[in-house]
């Protein structure tokens, strides 16, 4: 007896099953995750270090080669590449494919502080960073203003909009393009100095010790604890021009008389601009697991409630993001996969001549498809290209 006389015989239990087929696999088609590729996990490490003011060929014997020196010794490393510019060292490890990404930050965060004792002391703590390696982000949200100056907008957004973004899920990190962040800026005048007989080194020390973060600790008594504060830091502009730099006797010299200060961008290296405005894009780059369209669908459900906090006169828009690519393949393939239904079941029709025999496919195939989608569930594939070419190729087979 062949499994399949079982149902014969039994056309209830026939029904039963496919009926246990179709809500299973309706259910299962639901669940599913929806991706461009199979889910893989492709892991790159950027490690950067900053070194003001130093050259390249110094970034790259004393900062770049021991590091990268070091991270060469990760597990699963595929290829390592490093550039080393003015003030900046960038070393980007490619590990290989679904290799643990966890573990191998965990190493070479461990192997980077074996070797930071060997950096010039001047030189900033490197910071490294996991991503999925793609040369451009997932998505780019941009703002622009009319009005607001784009320091003032680009510490608006490090401190409101940025930690939104960072929280959703797959984003591994926001990179900011075209912001300039507020500094207080002190523009020397080398004539005004030299009359003073004050050199630069003499005022960055000054600054040094009038702008200190204290913190003093409290006063306890038997019966009474108090808390000190003491305001040894400067906080506005006229503060920092009314601050003494040298003494001579009688005579004070403030920094206000050897500079200028400003409050402004600590660098105008870089701008942007959208729609003719001065802008600041933020964009969202992918850890190796991240579903770009739950990223993207992330980000629309954000806009608005971000929109409607933004400071009067700043605008928001999404100019680029991967979902609707990734989106517009998927439902081509899946125009395709309903074009093959239609193909297999005219080729039937034109074969057998009968409107029964073409009602059997009708029901199988679709019926099929949903027992597919629940197995698909059950061993954790995805909805995805290449899933949806093979459903393609079994129901022209």
């Amino acid at each position: 007896m062949k499994f399949t006389d079982l149902f014969v015989r039994r056309p209830v239990l026939a029904l039963v099953v496919s009926t246990l087929i179709l809500l299973l696999g309706a259910r299962a088609l639901g669940d599913l995750p929806v991706r461009q590729y199979p889910l893989t996990e492709s892991t790159t490490l950027t490690i950067t270090t900053q070194y003001p003011g130093a050259s390249p060929e110094l970034m790259q014997g004393f900062v770049t080669q021991p590091i990268a020196q070091a991270v060469a010794t990760i597990e699963n490393v595929d290829y390592l590449s490093s550039s080393s510019t003015l003030g900046r060292s960038v070393i980007s490890v490619r590990m290989k494919l679904n290799a643990d990404a966890n573990q191998a930050l965990t190493q070479a965060m461990a192997q980077v502080s074996q070797v930071k004792y060997r950096l010039p002391a001047e030189a900033f703590d490197p910071v490294i960073l996991k991503s999925s390696g793609e040369a451009t982000a997932v998505a780019y949200v941009g703002f622009s203003s009319k009005t607001m100056p784009v320091p003032a907008l680009t510490d608006y957004l490090s401190r409101v909009v940025q930690p939104q973004f960072a929280s959703i899920p797959g984003v591994s990190g926001v990179e900011v393009s075209g912001g300039q962040t507020l500094a207080m800026r002190v523009w020397l005048d080398p004539n005004r100095m030299a009359a003073r007989g004050i050199s630069a080194g003499e005022l960055a020390d000054a600054l040094r010790q009038n702008n200190v973060q204290a913190a003093p600790g409290q006063v306890k008594g038997l019966y009474v604890v108090s808390n000190i504060r003491v305001n040894t830091d400067l906080v506005s502009v006229a503060e920092f021009r009314d601050m003494v730099i040298k003494r001579e006797g009688d005579a004070i010299v403030r920094l206000g008389d050897v500079a200028t200060v400003e409050l402004g961008a600590a660098s105008a290296d870089s701008s942007a601009t959208m729609d003719g405005d001065k802008a600041i894009y933020l964009g969202l780059q992918a850890a190796p697991n991240g579903n770009p369209l739950v990223i993207v669908k992330r980000i629309r459900d954000l806009l608005p409630g971000i929109k409607q906090n933004l400071p009067p006169g700043v605008d928001v828009q999404l100019p680029f993001e991967l979902a609707r690519f990734i989106e517009a393949s998927i439902d081509e393939v899946q125009k395709t996969l309903l074009e093959a239904i239609a193909i297999v079941v005219v080729v039937i029709f034109l074969c057998l001549g009968s409107m029964r025999a073409v009602l059997i496919p009708v029901v199988t195939i679709p019926l099929s498809m949903l027992g597919a989608a629940a197995l698909m569930l059950l061993f954790g594939f995805s909805i995805n290209l290449l899933t949806l070419l093979a459903m393609v190729l079994a129901i022209g087979l």
